[in-house]
């Protein structure tokens, strides 16, 4: 039983990996795989949550020049005080409403149907919105003006709903707002880092007293393979962007959430 727990943590550590900067909802491919795999996993979704930290970490790494030239320059660079200030604000949003509505969010739309139904209504959303993108403006997060970086922060929230993922939210407000397509991407890269640490140090205190010894050793496993596999699929998915756009990701996500409620159903 615990070797199935640990297989269980590998599999679902590499789907968050693969999925976490995809448009298709990481939490919710997670709480599918839950479903289908009957994962018996920590209380209170600490898991879930906090094996994200891996690909978010993965994010520090592989952008590690350009963050460490931003942290350098924030004294004398005003591009690189720029960048902080865009990222600080639309991460505002997520952070007050998250903490507000952590408990409903938890108790109630963590569950497969939730998530089928966001899939495929996202999915629908993301090949609308590539038939409207406008002509890009903002070829750079340091020219975000700071109602933009708002904006997009806000249209980040509608990922507080499990499967309606976060870096999709925030990559289809950004090219709404007239952001360019490999910019958008890079932009909810480098938003995840703050909302998803923010989000695993809130959910970690939230459940402290329930941990034990085997869900840190559960967590630890999949947090390693997440961090893993995230740093392979980063730097591929711009480039697959920028040649290809969003659409495959419409469709997928569609294809997922109808498949998953036939399963739940039928």
């Amino acid at each position: 039983m615990l070797i199935d727990q640990y297989l269980d943590a590998i599999l679902l550590g590499l789907v968050e990996g693969v999925t976490e900067f995809l448009p298709v909802s990481s939490t919710g491919h997670l709480i599918l795989l839950d479903t289908l795999l009957g994962f018996d996993g920590p209380p209170g979704k600490v898991f879930e949550v906090v094996i994200q930290l891996g690909a978010i970490l993965a994010i520090c790494v592989v952008y590690f020049a350009r963050l460490w030239r931003v942290a350098v320059g924030l004294k004398d660079d005003p591009a690189a005080r720029r960048f902080v200030l865009s990222v600080l604000l639309a991460f505002l949003p997520a952070m007050v409403l998250g903490a507000g509505l952590h408990g409903y969010i938890k108790s109630v739309l963590f569950n497969p149907t939730v998530v089928s139904v966001a899939l495929i209504v996202g999915g629908v959303a993301i090949l609308l919105v590539e038939r409207v993108v406008p002509t890009a403006r903002y070829h750079a997060i340091e020219s975000f003006p700071a109602p933009l970086a708002l904006k997009i922060g806000l249209c980040q929230c509608l990922a507080l709903i499990p499967g309606v993922s976060r870096s999709g939210a925030s990559i289809l407000g950004a090219l709404l707002m007239g952001v360019d397509r490999k910019v958008a991407a890079e932009f909810s890269f480098f938003l995840a880092v703050p909302t998803m640490a923010g989000a695993t140090v809130y959910d970690l205190y939230k459940n402290w007293k329930l941990m034990s010894l085997d869900s840190g050793l559960l967590i630890a496993v999949g947090f390693v393979v997440a961090f893993l596999a995230a740093a392979l699929v980063v730097k591929t998915l711009v480039d697959f962007v920028g040649r290809y756009g969003f659409a495959p990701f419409g469709w997928y996500r569609i294809a997922v959430g109808a498949v998953m409620l036939a399963a739940l159903y039928l």
